[in-house]
C-alpha cells in the first residue's frame, strides 16, 4: 500500500511540476500574452500623459515601445515615453502572466488601466533590484516620486 502511495504522491508532483514549467513565447508581431485583445482604438504614450493631466485614471489601450523587462521573470516591462521623464512601468493583473527578455525594443499595445500616484522609495529600489540595476545606482534613489503606473489586463505585440 505503502508503494502505491508513493507512486501516486510522485506522479501528481511530477505532473504539477511540467504544467508549472511553460515556457513564455518569444515576442514576434501577433503573440498576446495575459487576454487577447486588438489594437484598435489604441492611444499613444503621449496621448495617455495628456489624459492623465485632467483625470487621475485611464482605462483602454496604449501603444508604445518596451525598452525594459524585469530580468527576474518578466513580471514588469518598461514602455518609453517621448522627451523627458522616465520610462512607464508596466505590470500585470495578479501577476498573470510574464513578458519574454526579447521583448525590449518591440512595439506593444497593452489593454488596462493606468494611474498616477506616489511610487515609495522602497518600490523604486524593489523595482531597480529585478531589472539588474547596481547597487550604486539603486543607493541613488532617496526620494519618492510621481508617476504613471499601468496595470496590463493584456499585450500584444505589434512589431
Amino acid at each position: 500500500m505503502k508503494k502505491i502511495a508513493f507512486t501516486f504522491v510522485a506522479l501528481c508532483c511530477f505532473i504539477a511540476t511540467s504544467m508549472a514549467q511553460n515556457e513564455i513565447p518569444a515576442a514576434q508581431p501577433g503573440v498576446q500574452y495575459g487576454k487577447a485583445i486588438t489594437k484598435n482604438g489604441a492611444i499613444n504614450v503621449q496621448q495617455l500623459e495628456a489624459k492623465l493631466t485632467n483625470d487621475s485614471t485611464y482605462t483602454g489601450k496604449v501603444e508604445g515601445k518596451v525598452v525594459e523587462v524585469c530580468k527576474k521573470k518578466g513580471c514588469f516591462i518598461r514602455v518609453l515615453r517621448e522627451g523627458e521623464g522616465d520610462p512607464i512601468l508596466v505590470r500585470f493583473k495578479d501577476y498573470g502572466f510574464f513578458m519574454p527578455q526579447d521583448i525590449v525594443g518591440k512595439t506593444i499595445v497593452l489593454e488596462g488601466q493606468a494611474k498616477v500616484r506616489e511610487v515609495s522609495v522602497a518600490q523604486q529600489r524593489h523595482f531597480a533590484e529585478d531589472a539588474g540595476k547596481d547597487s550604486g545606482e539603486i543607493a541613488k534613489i532617496t526620494e519618492p516620486k510621481i508617476d504613471i503606473n499601468i496595470i496590463a489586463d493584456g499585450v500584444m505585440v505589434v512589431r
